[in-house]
């Protein structure tokens, strides 16, 4: 059977995670609008690992179990502190600082399903303190230690900053963590199913899955998003300079969905919070910016923005470093990464597709000296 570039189309497993079907993205059946609107990350976490949205108790008990493993090893931290900050990219310190974890879980290569939870809960609550940690570090700065009585969002806003977030900075800060949690088979997530079907631990499964976020047309979306707007500075240019990027066959980040036809159902969701977000800070100019390429680009090319384009001008107005954009991605997709590697444990088998060679046969072996 001939081969499909990017495996574009190929079904690779089942999983009753996430899907998206006719343009409609869903988490166990729950559509992301209902979630985005209604529910917080952490119900969205117990639901992602359960296939089940929790009980009153069973969301305080989860909430109590993170707050209760955020704090990171002092080893991590110290190893924050000895990087060259001028030239490493947070998605860098986060990656090490992952497969570092794993080297201080006594249960790090313990596979019974319990322990597998156990460090899945302890990841999902050290990322946000990783990345905090590197953002406080390179400005010279102490990491804030996470507080017991603070949620997810506010947490992370409280660690980053130093101090409590106002409500409408969390709100934003949750939509976009649920919106991110998960997103079917995407390359990371592949990536990290592909590592742990070898039945290699979850560290080992979570370090991969950000190495493939890293990469610019993946996670790393949402941050050339910003760059690009920044270039651009002010919406009356907005669409001569996409014009002018079109025709040197430069790629418009933040554009279009290898799987949305009609466009992708997270967008309009931090559209909207761009819109509130930008306006309260003064800063309206990225959000009219950010409109005017939208709607050419829809014109002309056919490509409505997806859930990076809008998620960028939402972290510049909440003042968060443009580099940070793809880690806090990350801090959400943790969570999916972590349902499929469970699902993945629970009936597994090795992943191991084929390649269809397209180069030379019947080549003879000549001595170095006739070549």
């Amino acid at each position: 059977m001939a081969g499909t570039k990017g495996l574009e189309g190929i079904v690779a497993t089942e999983s009753s995670i996430s899907s998206i079907i006719d343009d409609q993205l869903t988490y166990v059946g729950y559509s992301i609008d209902d979630l985005a609107e209604n529910s917080s990350f952490e119900e969205v976490i117990f639901l992602l690992w359960n296939k089940r949205l929790p009980k009153q108790d069973e969301l305080e008990s989860l909430k109590k179990e993170i707050a209760q493993e955020m704090e990171l090893p002092k080893a991590v931290i110290d190893h924050l502190k000895s990087y060259d900050l001028k030239t490493v990219h947070p998605m860098a310190a986060l990656r090490t600082a992952v497969s570092m974890l794993g080297l201080y879980d006594e249960e790090s290569d313990v596979m019974e399903e319990a322990a597998n939870h156990r460090k899945a809960v302890r990841l999902q609550a050290k990322m946000p303190t990783i990345v905090t940690a590197f953002a406080r570090i390179r400005q010279g700065e102490e990491p804030v230690a996470p507080r017991k009585d603070l949620g997810f969002a506010e947490n992370f806003l409280y660690m980053l900053n130093g101090k409590e977030a106002e409500s409408i900075e969390v709100e934003a800060i949750n939509k976009a963590l649920v919106l991110h949690a998960d997103h079917e088979l995407n390359a990371s997530t592949f990536t990290s199913r592909v590592c742990v079907a070898t039945l290699s631990d979850i560290y080992s499964g979570i370090t991969s899955a950000i190495g493939a976020l890293k990469g610019p047309l993946h996670g790393g979306a949402n941050e050339r998003v910003m760059k690009m707007l920044t270039e651009i500075g002010e919406p009356d240019k907005a669409v001569d300079i996409i014009k002018e990027k079109l025709a040197n066959k430069e790629k418009i980040m933040g554009m279009g969905h290898r799987v949305y036809r009609k466009g992708d159902p997270r967008a309009k969701h931090l559209k909207k919070m761009s819109a509130h977000l930008t306006e309260l800070t003064g800063q309206s100019k990225w959000y009219d910016m950010s409109v005017k390429i939208e709607e050419y680009m829809k014109e002309e090319k056919g490509l409505p923005a997806n859930v990076d384009f809008y998620s960028a001008s939402v972290y510049h107005s909440l003042g968060i470093d443009h580099d940070l954009f793809t880690p806090i991605f990350a801090v959400s997709r943790v969570s999916g990464w972590l349902a499929h590697i469970l699902e993945q444990y629970e009936n597994n088998r090795l992943i191991r597709p084929r390649a269809e060679y397209v180069g030379p046969t019947g080549q003879q072996y000549e001595p170095i000296e006739k070549r």
